[in-house]
């Protein structure tokens, strides 16, 4: 490919728009232009790369005895109905309707047409198990889209679905696919961790998800493990022991005492003289439109989406001021699950509030705590709370660890959540109709190319692993019209491709400094330069990935590639 061909338009600026680096790169190096919030158009550039991250899951899925295949990507409310999800998914899945006025919606996920599909074609267990898999677009219609590919509305995912006779065969393909995601990540040139997750609208009882782990602040989630045994999980998921499992407050007797404009749990902590595990906070919610109290220690803080899967929810939020006034009588900042009407209020009481002893709690009345209170007997304790660095692993009790991470696939047990609902029945060796057992198993490909850009990038710009780079090399004549660099230029250039080596010639009339930040900007992992040195019969040679520059013959240069590319 020339440059002076090649559909691309790189800018001198960040986009103002963007928050993560992998969004202010795929724009700047012109990978990618926005068409709406959330919704992009892929450049040929991009297109290249994920094309290839598309084919290694292919030769992998393929590999692992999975067939592809391809569904809708609009689909009739009629199968969301028939699995219960229509009601319950949420304003993420786009509704609209057809000229016929048949409800219809945007694909955000293929579980209903798949179950629809093998339904309607496997009806025998001699026909059983089954693998099929898509690379299809997506859209979820997010609420605040941010961070570019990364969290965007409009999406690219390979998706498969397997449909087993037994739990045991469940777990069989669930290990398979664990293990071919670990090649495929690995192939695309990220190393990835599978951690325990929460499943969320996808439903199942076992999931995990694949996330690169990365220092940049856009990691969606923290993921906590312990480098003894090997644990690992989404903070969403992630259970740990407390150094201090029970915590006593020392109060003597309980009272009531004043604590004026005391509001915050600092504060409190600082006003008596205490430990903020000492405090049984309360935390107010709306799930629903209902109201909901979480009493919780007071040095832990709450995990949402624990909160909302213990109340089977579809929506939780924080209550405002007046919303505390309203329901539970009383002020931010001095609630207390004593006195709420349990009739109308849920309350939960997170495990972090077993062990405690003589604490304080809000006294449902302004300015006021009660000290040297005790839980009554016969309460029931949740997880609900957000694990912490340096609490102990629940498996070895040695302490955990956490860094940010990008999830970049998942993998499901659903067993018979879509089945069952669906009437997806096959007949057993008994002539007995059985629901399918099934697993789900995620990629976002899309995704994939901005996690790696997250990962694997610099002040310059982008430093693409070469298994997929959309080029491999950037060939850059300092003066495209000096007859001898040109020649040597191209000859470079051909000889290359011929080996299968993907190469770009920056045939542009612009100042080197112009072609030589680009080539870093969009990120070849190799870079040669025919300049003045040409003369003496060599050419510059330099690695994106550590900056180092050799002088070399051009032979030298193609044998250096084929052995860096093609090993």
């Amino acid at each position: 490919m020339k440059m002076s061909k090649l559909f691309v338009q790189t800018l001198r600026e960040f986009p103002n728009d963007a928050e993560a680096i992998s969004h202010k790169l795929l724009v700047r190096a012109g990978y990618i232009k926005k068409l709406a919030n959330g919704i992009y158009t892929y450049m040929p550039l991009a297109q290249r790369v994920l094309a290839k991250i598309s084919n290694i899951i292919r030769e992998e899925m393929n590999a692992s005895g999975a067939q592809e295949l391809l569904m809708p990507f609009v689909q009739p409310a009629e199968v969301w109905q028939k699995s219960g999800r229509w009601q319950v998914y949420g304003k993420e899945l786009l509704r609209c309707k057809d000229r016929h006025d048949n409800d219809m919606c945007l694909a955000p996920t293929h579980e209903e047409v798949i179950t629809s599909v093998v339904s309607d074609t496997i009806n025998s267990y001699k026909q059983l198990p089954l693998n099929v898999y898509q690379i299809q677009s997506k859209f979820r219609d997010e609420i605040r889209p941010r961070f570019g590919l990364l969290r965007g509305r409009e999406f690219i995912m390979k998706d498969a679905y397997s449909f087993h006779t037994s739990q045991e065969d469940l777990e069989r393909e669930y290990q398979v696919m664990a293990d071919t995601y670990t090649k495929i990540f690995k192939r695309c040139g990220l190393e990835t961790r599978a951690v325990q997750s929460d499943s969320g609208a996808i439903g199942g009882s076992v999931s995990h998800e694949y996330m690169v782990l990365t220092d940049t602040a856009v990691g969606e989630n923290d993921v906590f493990y312990c480098d003894s045994c090997g644990y690992s999980a989404n903070s969403n998921h992630a259970i740990s022991i407390l150094p201090s499992e029970i915590t006593d407050g020392g109060f003597l007797k309980e009272e009531i005492v004043d604590t004026p404009n005391v509001k915050t749990i600092e504060d409190l902590a600082k006003f008596l003289n205490i430990n903020e595990n000492c405090i049984l906070k309360a935390v107010a919610y709306i799930y629903d439109s209902k109201p909901a109290v979480v009493m919780i220690r007071g040095d832990k803080e709450v995990e949402e989406t624990k909160l909302l899967n213990a109340l089977n929810a579809l929506e939780i939020r924080p209550m405002e001021e007046s919303e505390v006034v309203e329901y539970l009588g009383s002020s931010a900042g001095f609630i207390s699950y004593r006195g709420i009407d349990k009739t109308k209020v849920k309350v939960l009481f997170d495990k972090t509030a077993k062990g405690m002893k003589n604490f304080v709690i809000g006294a449902n009345e302004k300015d006021k705590h009660i000290v040297g209170a005790n839980l009554e007997e016969n309460i029931d304790f949740v997880d609900v709370s957000l694990v912490k660095e340096g609490e102990y692993c629940s498996v070895c009790k040695k302490p955990l660890k956490v860094t940010r991470g990008i999830e970049v696939g998942n993998i499901f047990q659903l067993g018979t959540k879509y089945s069952k609902p669906m009437n997806a029945c096959y007949t057993d060796a008994e002539g007995q109709l059985k629901p399918y057992i099934m697993g789900c198993y995620g990629i976002g490909v899309s995704r994939t190319m901005a996690a790696a850009i997250e990962k694997y990038h610099d002040d310059f710009g982008i430093i693409w692993p070469k298994e997929i780079a959309p080029y491999h090399v950037d060939i850059v004549p300092v003066n495209i019209d000096d007859e001898v660099q040109s020649k040597v230029a191209y000859d470079l250039y051909d000889k290359l491709n011929k080996l299968g080596i993907e190469a770009v010639i920056d045939d542009r009339s612009d100042r080197a400094g112009v072609k030589f930040k680009d080539a870093d900007l969009i990120g070849f992992p190799i870079r040669i330069t025919v300049g003045k040195t040409i003369s003496d019969g060599l050419v510059e040679f330099k690695t994106r990935n550590d900056g180092v520059v050799e002088k070399i013959t051009p032979d030298e240069a193609i044998e250096k590639c084929q052995k860096i590319l093609l090993s």
